[in-house]
């Protein structure tokens, strides 16, 4: 399974940290959050250093669908509800300066990146009551819509919402350039900050600020982002001889798919479900059986998915990690809008730390959630319990493994403890604890990534136990 863009692009390969550093400001998560983070303050002069627990781009940023966009679905409505207008203003204004820096940067760098510039819709095929009210927020706020009655897809709807002049591009060959200029360190796992040090297997970074750029926060405490946030997964496939939508769009009902073209291709996407939630399989043949009703004669190219992090009211947490850690920052929550998310974190956060004016910073603070005295010691017995249930590997006798069929996984009970357990297409057998070795939930079996997937907080693991993406940090090669 790789994306369209990890097929076009290779990163070059960068060397694991094996000894003590000292930076000005050192970036943990080389995803495009970090690099873009990385890529503002090292033209300021500071000295900044970015690790990585794989490498390169090696996680969420590799699988999105690359729509550069202020419309989030269907957002500014709600915000005006519940934060104001000016809350919502400065939403949208940093969304659509997030555009134009891309860009800029585009265009300062002289990056091939197949930029374009398109037109977002969200459109429903239930109500247009929904859509209008949306309208009438984002004319507020002086956004760039209007209402469309049909759009370019192969079906009716009832009404639909257009942004113009948002953006696609290609996010690894823009990033390709800018990483070539940055100090990275790849599979250097940061293990703990203390004080002004990043912890990292083999030694530790000293730095004067610290950035968490890991799409989910490693460090339950403080913060505790474990509390306010969960992860949902989506799917993709990529499509020849389908249709050329001339746009990008998303689905503003519950359920529904998502649009954009790539060069010849199609991204056709949906089949959202909470990490965790797909132990029987099914998300790209859903997706599979809805192409080929809808473009009989295409043809599957590629298939892949992503995971993304959901606050509790929808909007990322960008800013200072915690009252009590000054100078740690975190960009997290992106929901299923990374790309502008991303840029925006790296405004946000070089502008704390270059001491810059930003008056768009208050609505994304993770300050806008006060933990009481009482949740944060819950957290703490959290913690302390979560050191019990490291996930570790157990031999079980194939008698005892007899429900599972090849090519699945599933858990069973075995001497009076559960067990995950997957057997592969020759009958060898693959068996570790269901407990996450973040908090203790119970993993879940994913079919069709052939994962272990935590339903609380989104932590996965690859059917041997090895780690693939957090909140956790390791896995039973770790151990």
């Amino acid at each position: 399974m790789e994306s369209i863009w990890s097929s076009e692009v290779k990163f070059k390969e960068r060397e694991k940290l094996d000894q003590n550093l000292e930076c000005d400001i050192v970036i943990i998560g080389a995803g495009i959050t970090g690099l873009l983070t990385a890529y503002m303050l090292n033209k300021s002069g500071r000295n900044v250093v970015v690790i990585d627990a794989k490498s390169i781009a090696s996680g969420n940023t590799k699988n999105t669908t690359a729509k550069i966009t202020s419309q989030h679905k269907l957002i500014y409505d709600t915000l005006f509800k519940e934060f104001g207008e000016e809350g919502a203003r400065q939403y949208a204004k940093a969304n659509e300066l997030a555009i134009k820096r891309y860009k800029e940067i585009i265009d300062e760098e002289k990056i091939e990146c197949d930029f374009e510039y398109k037109d977002s819709y969200v459109y429903s095929l239930e109500s247009a009551e929904n859509i209008e009210k949306e309208y009438n927020a984002a004319k507020k706020l002086g956004i760039d819509a209007e209402l469309a009655e049909s759009v370019n897809l192969p079906f009716e709807i009832k009404s639909a919402l257009k942004f113009k002049n948002q953006a696609q591009f290609n996010p690894l060959k823009f990033l390709k350039p800018i990483s070539e200029k940055l100090t990275i360190y790849e599979n250097t796992r940061a293990i703990d900050i203390k004080e002004n040090k990043v912890i990292v297997e083999g030694g530790e970074i000293k730095a004067s600020h610290i950035i968490v750029a890991t799409h989910y926060p490693f460090l339950n405490v403080p913060g505790y982002y474990f509390m306010r946030m969960h992860q949902e997964r989506s799917y993709v496939i990529a499509l020849e001889n389908a249709q050329e939508v001339d746009g990008m769009y998303k689905s503003g009902d519950k359920k529904g798919y998502s649009f954009r073209n790539y060069k010849n291709l199609l991204l056709f996407g949906g089949s959202a479900q909470r990490t965790g939630e797909n132990e029987s399989g099914g998300a790209y043949e859903e997706l599979r059986k809805a192409a080929k009703e809808l473009y009989p004669n295409s043809i599957e190219k590629y298939h892949w998915s992503a995971q993304d992090c959901m606050t509790l009211d929808d909007i990322p947490y960008i800013g200072r990690y915690s009252s009590s850690l000054p100078n740690v920052y975190v960009a997290t929550g992106f929901k299923k809008w990374g790309m502008t998310s991303s840029m925006v974190s790296a405004m946000i956060i070089s502008d704390i730390i270059l001491e810059k004016e930003n008056d768009f910073s208050e609505i994304f603070s993770p300050r806008r959630f006060d933990m009481s005295a009482s949740m944060k010691t819950a957290a703490k017995d959290l913690v302390i319990t979560a050191k019990n249930f490291i996930a570790q590997r157990i031999d079980i006798p194939e008698e005892h493994t007899g429900n599972i069929e090849k090519g699945h996984g599933g858990i069973i009970e075995y001497k009076g403890q559960k067990a995950g357990v997957y057997k592969n297409n020759d009958g060898r057998i693959f068996a570790i604890s269901t407990k996450c070795p973040h908090l203790g939930c119970e993993l879940h079996w994913n079919a069709d990534e052939l994962t272990w997937d935590c339903p609380c907080h989104g932590s996965r693991f690859d059917y041997e136990g090895n780690w693939v993406e957090g909140p956790a940090t390791k896995g039973d090669n770790n151990i």
